[in-house]
């Protein structure tokens, strides 16, 4: 009981969440079901030998135990159960008719954060968020995969399978959520020294909360004095970052609008809150290895609170 406590949770294949994660879990549980039918046979026919021979068997019945026993009995529950994966297949890894395609959702592996890019829909203009992704309830949604760098691997495991993401190539995978709720997606192929700190965040709503949402992300936040954008304009942050209604708009690194509303800063590293926001500011070095973004430990400390105030605010 205490293992099977690690099989539910927002990054658990056990706790389908989607359409297709369904589908693969119907399949783990034939495949354990059959897989177990063949070694319980096995187990009691060497139990029964082992007990009920009372003379040497002869070539024939050794023969015969071997071809039913050992030959066709597994055969068959094996290719049963291959039947099945493939009959499941469809199910798993849907195809994505080519018009879908236009509405997908951009998502691109970078080191070490996931660049999100939203396409324009319902009359909207297109936008770009990172580190996590909203989708509405029960609508299936593409995805197109693609790198910058070295291979990274999309994988929500609530929601169906994983797929690679290669530098120089789109790969497609469409997912459909049935349950509501935040669900945790880790990188899964190994991609450099903070590969263990590149997750993003899903969040599964209800439609109308995600056209809200949606509406929200487009409008960004409205060019204000406010102390902590001037700062993050004095310090250079939009050289490589990009707020929406503030000038220069960065495209290198995550974007910061509305990053007040995510659940995660640094791609899954820390809890969003104002103190880690500041912490990653300082050092981002020390949370994760090998980021591009440099330190900057040399601004002053009350600049970085203020900073930190300002972005948790953008919500």
């Amino acid at each position: 009981m205490l293992l099977l406590a690690g099989c539910s949770g927002r990054q658990s294949a056990l706790d389908p969440a989607g359409e297709e994660a369904e589908a693969i879990y119907g399949l783990f549980i034939v495949l354990v079901i059959g897989g177990g039918v063949v070694w319980l046979a096995v187990t009691a026919l060497f139990i029964h030998s082992a007990r009920q021979r009372q003379a040497p068997w002869t070539a024939e019945h050794a023969n015969r135990l071997i071809a039913w026993g050992g030959v066709a009995f597994p055969s068959v529950v094996l290719l049963l159960l291959l039947g099945y994966a493939v009959w499941l297949m469809p199910a798993i890894r849907p195809w994505t008719p080519a018009e879908a395609r236009t509405g997908a959702i951009e998502v691109t592996g970078e080191q070490f954060w996931w660049r999100i890019r939203y396409p324009a829909l319902n009359g909207q203009y297109a936008f770009e968020t990172a580190n996590e992704i909203r989708l509405p309830l029960g609508r299936p949604a593409t995805f197109l995969l693609k790198a910058t760098d070295v291979i990274h691997s999309f994988w929500i495991p609530s929601l169906g399978g994983k797929m690679d993401m290669i530098p120089g190539r789109t790969n497609i995978l469409t997912l459909t959520p049935t349950r509501t709720g935040i669900f945790r997606a880790p990188c899964a192929e190994f991609c450099g020294a903070s590969h263990a700190y590149m997750a993003f965040s899903v969040v599964v709503m209800e439609e109308s909360d995600f056209d809200t949402w949606s509406r929200r992300q487009v409008e960004g936040h409205p060019a204000t004095p406010e102390k902590g954008r001037l700062l993050i304009q004095r310090h250079g942050c939009l050289g490589c970052h990009a707020l929406r209604g503030s000038e220069p708009r960065g495209g290198t690194a995550p974007d910061l609008t509305l990053i007040g509303a995510r659940q995660s800063i640094g791609a899954g590293a820390l809890a969003n809150t104002p103190d880690n926001i500041a912490r990653f500011i300082r050092s981002p070095s020390s949370i994760k290895p090998g980021a591009k973004m440099p330190d900057f430990d040399m601004v002053p400390e009350s600049d970085i609170a203020e900073i930190a105030r300002y972005l948790g605010g953008l919500k």
